[in-house]
This record gives structure tokens, C-alpha cells and sequence, in this order.
């Protein structure tokens, strides 16, 4: 059987490898010249079990409205007279409950638990090396109100088996000493050791390599166009290289296309709701190895995630929600540099900052698509937003056993069951 991935980024691969080892024939297609060039570049680098709870939660309305006005702001709004943002937005808004919060960390756990478990078996199968960093994610607040928010949630994402220990600001300092300087800032702090970090660029690329070995087959290049098809079954898939037009036949086919997945998926008349969400990342040299972090870092108050990969400082974060623009907005940058400086003055070369956009996938409740659609042939693995990396592995061992007619091991809401 000829399954058609389409998509390269991290979990385009994944599916690939997943897929691959579950016996198939694999073909990707991706318009990039290689693997990990869009969303899967430059992310935060986290496996991030323990940020599981939704952008959509009881705070989240408030907060948006006072964020309208503030171009730096950690999740911004740019309203616009596009039918799927508004549709996004006020399904957003209907995600903001309790009980739907609950829900949807419930989800997000187990699949990270998942997911996680097997990119650490993947790990030990291929010896793939990506800078991983097994030390833990802590999550600090310098807001008093924001620590507060987060103590049920944690308790609840312990109860799920994620063992996010809430902890004081000494012993912040005692597991990453590069918070130091910010000590009299910190109101409080969670610790989940069993996470990681890693260059989710560099194992994709990996990966791509392993799999191209292994005999998956790469049509780089190619743009997706759209699809042959009748009522119940995709028949091919349009495509454009190098000028040419052509239709690329299989037996199934994985959408794995990021926030593209939607724009493709409604020629089908599939309704995936998925807008981008634009974030951005700063790249910097490592100044003082004392100063620089190696447990990897989530600064809450402004969604800011922190990682080292090897000789250099990565963090990302913020949203934008503006549409396909890919465009640099250096106000937000800037923001990432000197918020980063100012908790971490000595730790890199802050000066020399690399900056990056990309588009995150994002649903309104943080669960993306895996699973069947209603063409009987077409599977979709889509929609992770911030989490492609930490979800990527599981997600594509549970579609690989959903394409083989088997249950994934996951207690997940899947499409199509």
C-alpha cells in the first residue's frame, strides 16, 4: 500500500517514519528544498508535556481585550475582514470555559505523554542526535495573580500522570542558576522533570535522512494544488514542480500541511478549523556558560519559552493572529530580546539576535486533527499549533495504527471514531 504524505515539517515526517516502519510504501511532498523550512525551523524547542493548558481558559477574555492595544503583546489580535478569523475567534471564545479547559488539558496530556514516550524510544532505536536537553521544563512567574491561576491547573495535569510539582523561588534558583538575577522577581514556579528540549529543525532533517534510508521516497520542490477526487475518495493530488503540473497518485493520503491544511482541505469541502498563528523566536550565541540556562524555561507571564541547543540560546513565543502574513514584525523581536535580558542579562550576546516568524497551525481549543476524514482515503494529522513537537511522534504512531485499522494505544480523541 502507497501512502502520499503531504507535508515535510515535523510531524509530515514523523508520519513518514511512523508510516515507513508500519511496512508502507511512503512518498512526501513539500514546496520547501528540504525538510523543517517552514513552522519547523526556528520553534522553542520544547517536548512540553507539562504546557498543556489551552490559550482558551476562564482568563483568556480578559486578557485578549486589555492585549488589543499593546503591539507586544503575548497573544495579539489584528482583526481583520476575514470570514475564517472571525469563525476561529468566536469558537476561541466558546473554548474559554472551565469545564472545556479541563477537557482540552486532558487531551493535550495524554497525548504529550504519549508522544514523548515515543520520541525517546525513537531516539534509542536511531541514535538521532538533535541537541536534546533531558533536564526538565520549569515554568516561572514574576505575576503573583498568574502563579495563582496555574495551581489547578498543575494539579490537574498531576492527576493525568504529567508530574508538574509546584515549587518556590529558591528552589527555581537551586534547578536553573541562571535565574538568578531574576530571583527577586519570581513569585513562584512548576517543575516537570520528565521534559525536554531539542532543535526540532535538526531532528526533522534527521529524520528525513533516516527515512529517505529506510526507503520513504522525498518530492521536494512540489507544490500541492489541490485533488482529483469523487464524493468518498481522493483519486490523486494536483501538484506543480518546476513549472510543470502534474497528479500524483497512492492508495491513502496524510494532510500534514500546517495552517495550509484548511485552505486544501475546503476544495474538499472539509471545514478544519485551523487559522495561523504567527510566532517568532530569537536565535543568540551563548555569552557565559555559567549564565546560560540549561534546564529549559517557560516564562508565563509572557509566553515566552526558552531553550538551549548546544552553543546557542533559542526563545520564542507570542501569537499573532494576522492572517497568512510571514512578515517580521521587529516590535515584537524586540520585545522577546529585552524581556530575555533583562531576566538573563549575562546568559548570551543578546546584541546579536537572529529573528524569526513562522505560522503555527492553531484550533481554537489547542487539539489539532488526527485521524480519518470522510474521504475513506484521506487521513489527517494537522492543526498542533505550538505543540507540533512535543506531539509529533505520538501523533504519528496513532496514525500510523489508525491506516493499519488499529486503535492507537492513546486514550485521544481521534477524527473518525
Amino acid at each position: 500500500m502507497h501512502v502520499l504524505v503531504m507535508g515535510a515539517g515535523v510531524v509530515g515526517i514523523t508520519s513518514a517514519w511512523f508510516l515507513r516502519k508500519a511496512g508502507y510504501e511512503v512518498t512526501v511532498v513539500d514546496r520547501q528544498n528540504k525538510a523543517g523550512l517552514e513552522t519547523s525551523f526556528a520553534n522553542g524547542g520544547q517536548i512540553s508535556v507539562s504546557h498543556a493548558e489551552p490559550w482558551a481558559n476562564p482568563g483568556a477574555p480578559l486578557k485578549v481585550l486589555k492585549w488589543l492595544t499593546q503591539p507586544d503583546a503575548p497573544l495579539l489580535f489584528k482583526p481583520r475582514l476575514d470570514l475564517a478569523q472571525w469563525r476561529w475567534a468566536i469558537s476561541f471564545l466558546s473554548q474559554c470555559t472551565a469545564a472545556k479547559a479541563a477537557y482540552n488539558i486532558r487531551q493535550m496530556v495524554q497525548l504529550g505523554t504519549y508522544s514523548r514516550t515515543q520520541l525517546q524510544a525513537l531516539r534509542e532505536e536511531t541514535g538521532i542526535e538533535y541537541d536534546c536537553l533531558s533536564k526538565g521544563i520549569l515554568h516561572f512567574y514574576t505575576n503573583p495573580r498568574e502563579f495563582e491561576a496555574a495551581l489547578e491547573p498543575a494539579r490537574l495535569m498531576r492527576e493525568l500522570g504529567c508530574d508538574r510539582q509546584i515549587i518556590d523561588a529558591d528552589r527555581a534558583i537551586e534547578l536553573e542558576p541562571a535565574l538568578a538575577p531574576a530571583r527577586h522577581r519570581i513569585a513562584g514556579a512548576t517543575y516537570t522533570s520528565e521534559d525536554e528540549s531539542g532543535d526540532a529543525r535538526k531532528f526533522t532533517q534527521g529524520l528525513a535522512g533516516l527515512a529517505e534510508a529506510a526507503g520513504v521516497k522525498f518530492r521536494y520542490g512540489t507544490e500541492v494544488l489541490g485533488f482529483e477526487h469523487t464524493r468518498d475518495r481522493i483519486l490523486g493530488v494536483r501538484t506543480l514542480h518546476e513549472g510543470l503540473h502534474e497528479t500524483l497518485h497512492a492508495d491513502s493520503y496524510v494532510l500534514s500541511l500546517g495552517c495550509f491544511s484548511a485552505v486544501l482541505a475546503r476544495q474538499l469541502g472539509l471545514f478544519l478549523n485551523i487559522y495561523p498563528a504567527k510566532g517568532y523566536s530569537i536565535t543568540v550565541p551563548v555569552k557565559d556558560e555559567k549564565a546560560a540556562y540549561q534546564v529549559s524555561l517557560t516564562d508565563d507571564e509572557y509566553k515566552l519559552v526558552y531553550s538551549r541547543l548546544g552553543d546557542r540560546i533559542r526563545v520564542a513565543g507570542t501569537a499573532e493572529l494576522n492572517g497568512y502574513d510571514r512578515r517580521l514584525n521587529l516590535t515584537r523581536c524586540r520585545a522577546i530580546v529585552r524581556r530575555s535580558a533583562e531576566l538573563m542579562p549575562d546568559a548570551a550576546l543578546w546584541e546579536q539576535a537572529e529573528f524569526w516568524a513562522g505560522l503555527r497551525p492553531a484550533t481554537p481549543s489547542n487539539i489539532p486533527y488526527i485521524g480519518r476524514s470522510h474521504f475513506g482515503n484521506l487521513y489527517l494529522n494537522t492543526g498542533h499549533g505550538t505543540l507540533g513537537w512535543t506531539h509529533s511522534c505520538g501523533s504519528a504512531a496513532a496514525l500510523a495504527d489508525i491506516v493499519s485499522g488499529k486503535r492507537p494505544e492513546v486514550d485521544f480523541a481521534f477524527a473518525g471514531f
